[in-house]
């Protein structure tokens, strides 16, 4: 499916949640992520910080704040700097995201884990994001495991085109779905499940 078209279906969709709704989503995702061996494993992991239209991240980036080391993007230009997360160094930055501040930048071949917004995947690990193509470039250079996270509905059964820039996902984890499409472990790809499916 053409990118452009499924950025206004998950935009027309998103306008029908209502919070309640948000939470439940986020809770049912972030208590799959939590679960992963992945994550479980991982001691740096790079975050977002949800906007109002995204999955929130919030509250499971606080509760896990003092256990794992988080760290959130920055925008720089046409890249992304990573610095370490703290919740009393965060200012609006571009795009009306709160970004950390600071100079203590990460490189990326530091981080272990990965969770990455996006607007839409499908069950192959493709992503399609905001169109800037920020994730991307940063993705590229990382060998980290990359775990994209969303809604239902942000799941395309239908594939999603992709270009040659794009970097797949090795997990995408919905709140009905936990679809492992590489692992790290073997190198093998096309391992599906979802929850309670063996």
């Amino acid at each position: 499916m053409n990118k452009d078209d499924i950025r206004r279906r998950v935009k027309a969709r998103k306008t029908m949640l209502d919070q309640s709704d948000k939470a439940s989503a986020a809770m049912r995702v972030f208590s799959i992520l939590e679960q992963t061996a992945a994550f479980m494993l991982a001691d740096r992991i790079l975050m977002y910080h949800s906007l109002p239209d995204e999955l929130s991240t919030h509250d499971f980036i606080r509760r896990w704040a003092g256990r794992k080391h988080f760290y959130l993007p920055r925008v720089n230009g046409v890249n992304l700097d990573i610095l370490p997360y703290d919740e009393s160094r965060l200012s609006l930055g571009s795009f009306h995201i709160e970004e950390p501040t600071g100079n203590d930048t990460t490189n990326i071949d530091e981080i272990e884990l990965i969770v990455v917004p996006g607007v839409a995947y499908d069950r192959n690990g493709n992503r399609v994001g905001r169109g800037k193509g920020y994730y991307d470039r940063l993705l590229a250079g990382s060998s980290a495991t990359k775990i994209g996270v969303g809604y239902d509905f942000q799941l395309i059964e239908d594939g999603i085109e992709t270009d040659p820039h794009d970097v797949r996902m090795d997990v995408v984890i919905t709140e009905s779905h936990h679809i492992v499409i590489r692992s790290k472990k073997t190198g093998a790809g096309m391992i599906r499940r979802t929850p309670g499916e063996g």
